[in-house]
């Protein structure tokens, strides 16, 4: 333990020294809450070898934060006694090209004896890694992220946000136009060069649907990397807007009623660095493990959603007929599909993978992609299989049809999500009771908090909370 703390103290000497050449003079560490919400410790750059080797103290209690900032508790969380440590990940250490003088690396926590603390999401993602690994198998995982950018009014705080506040949106080109580039292209150049800079490979940035929405598309990599990827993705636009005077919002319903904002994950599967999406011969190019895989996300996306989708505010974005997939079903290429296989060319071997189009921002990414990945496990150890895929848009079919087919209703609420995670056996032996009971107690207070509020108050209420 000893000789690892002075590795750790040497490297973050180093890493230090680099950081304080480019100017660099503080170090923010983050994690994210059961909520969704990323919270940070920050130290000077001179004293990052210290907390490489010592950690930084936070509470534990942060696991039980509701989005609002309140406190709930679980069986084993909650209240003032105990502390833990965060240790950044030196490996994913990043000036930060929004804030000038400014780095940021994500940390592990754990308690003061060194033990992995059992509510640590990141870990969590990692082990699910891991035991993926064991089974010989490799995920390529990315997300996409929407956001919606409006001017920010001077002397305006979010806090005073309420239902009827003015939006002054920035841009007035139709969706997807070319009109909102050029509108904002000074805007939109710095994003995607910040991302550059930070070592963040952009696949494409374009408009979206909704009044000032626009959705970044980010190179997958491995899961820990590509939940790292998607908090350092959101905090680099927050920051890049900031600067243009700009507000920008990731929460899954900015205006009720309107389409709101997802964040989509892509996942791939290889087998010794062959992709199981190409198979020659197999239905839908997949090899058997990836059909028992993504079968086993299917099955267990009712429960996923209290996962993906955390907040009241997520059940105002999952409505039928916008693309948000809110029957449980698959379909090739289907955007209505709540788990879409992505073909890609033919001559591509990486092409082939598969999206969940249900989750979005307000979702805590590493417990995302560690329960995606624990769903489909459990599904290549119970030889799950896939039904037939969907075509076309489930929503238009009448009650009869959709049974008729088998196609039932994700979760329209949260308590109903939330219900089916805590049944969930699976997803319980992986994440474990503290972790498990936490994420209950956080989204079970949240209903609490909402219980009977108006779409467009819940909405108000979550608009600048992620």
């Amino acid at each position: 333990m000893a000789s690892r703390a002075a590795e750790q103290r040497e490297e973050a000497r180093q890493s230090a020294a680099r950081l304080e050449a480019e100017g660099v003079r503080h170090v923010a560490l983050t994690w994210v809450d059961n909520a969704g919400v990323a919270r940070v410790k920050t130290v000077p750059a001179q004293r990052l070898p210290e907390a490489a080797a010592r950690g930084v103290g936070m509470s534990p209690v942060f696991d039980v934060f509701t989005s609002d900032d309140a406190i709930t508790e679980s069986d084993h969380l909650g209240g003032p006694d105990g502390d833990l440590r965060l240790f950044p990940a030196l490996d994913r250490l990043t000036a930060l090209a929004g804030q000038p003088g400014w780095a940021w690396a994500p940390a592990d926590r754990y308690d003061q004896l060194g033990a992995p603390h059992p509510a640590c999401q990141r870990q969590f993602a990692r082990r699910m890694t891991e035991r993926a690994a064991e089974a010989g198998l490799e995920l390529r995982m990315g997300f996409e992220t929407e956001w919606i950018v409006t001017r920010a009014p001077e002397g305006h705080h979010p806090a005073a946000a309420d239902a009827y506040e003015t939006l002054d949106y920035p841009c007035a080109g139709p969706a997807y136009g070319m009109t909102r580039v050029v509108e904002l292209s000074d805007y939109l150049r710095d994003v995607t060069e910040a991302l550059t800079v930070q070592g963040i490979e952009v696949l494409q940035l374009h408009p979206e649907y909704a009044p000032g929405q626009f959705e970044v598309t980010t190179a997958p990599g491995d899961p820990v990397r590509a939940a790292d990827d998607v908090v350092l993705v959101r905090e680099t636009v927050r920051a890049i807007s900031a600067r243009h005077g700009l507000r920008a919002s990731f929460a899954p319903s900015f205006v009720a009623g309107q389409v709101g904002n997802g964040c989509h994950l892509h996942l791939g599967l290889y087998r010794d660095g062959t992709s199981l999406h190409r198979t020659p011969e197999a239905a839908w190019g997949l090899a058997p493990d990836a059909v028992s895989f993504l079968g086993g996300v299917l099955n267990a996306l009712p429960a996923l959603l209290a996962i993906g989708c955390p907040s009241p505010a997520s059940y105002l974005r999952l409505q039928p007929s916008r693309w948000a997939g809110v029957y449980q079903c698959w379909g090739v290429e289907n955007r209505e599909a709540a788990l879409r296989l992505i073909t890609g060319a033919p001559d591509d071997p990486d092409g082939g993978h598969a999206e969940v189009k249900t989750f979005d921002a307000a979702a805590n990414p590493y417990l995302a992609v560690g329960a995606v990945i624990a769903a489909g496990l459990h599904g290549i150890e119970c030889a799950t299989q896939l039904p037939e895929p969907q075509t076309g848009d489930p929503g238009v079919l009448g009650v009869r049809e959709r049974a008729r087919r088998g196609i039932v209703r994700l979760p329209a609420t949260l308590t109903e999500a939330t219900d089916r995670l805590e049944k969930s056996a699976p997803l319980y032996e992986a994440m474990g009771g503290v972790l498990h009971g936490a994420v209950l107690a956080v989204r079970r207070a949240e209903e609490a908090h909402f219980a009977g509020s108006e779409a467009e108050d819940i909405a108000a209420a979550t608009r600048w909370r992620w």
